[in-house]
């Protein structure tokens, strides 16, 4: 399972990087993967507009959507299962008087 690093950990591992320091040997102090640092350091060029793709916001507010579309999905299921065993339960209106 992935290691989460707290965001002041990874600026400065990121600072440490960019002030000369190579990537193996601050991955080697810190016990770390040295591929973590190098996708850390994708994601800062991306979020300073260095390089293409989907920013860190970007990427929280997609989650938190994804996240917001399941609940609604789930309340939605709940709600047609409850209109499901009204109708059961409830004859429609009228259906006891005799037609015409």
């Amino acid at each position: 399972m992935p290691r989460s690093y707290p965001p002041e950990f990874r600026r400065k591992v990121l600072d440490l990087v960019k002030a000369g320091r190579p990537v193996r040997q601050v991955a080697e102090d810190l016990h770390m993967p040295s591929q973590t640092i190098y996708v850390w350091l994708r994601q800062d060029r991306i979020d300073s507009g260095l390089e293409p793709g989907l920013t860190s916001a970007d990427q929280a507010e997609l989650v938190a959507a994804r996240r917001r579309i399941a609940e609604l999905e789930t309340e939605l299921a709940v709600i047609r299962r409850a209109v499901e065993l009204v109708r059961e339960a409830v004859p429609p209106k009228g259906a006891s008087r005799p037609s015409r």
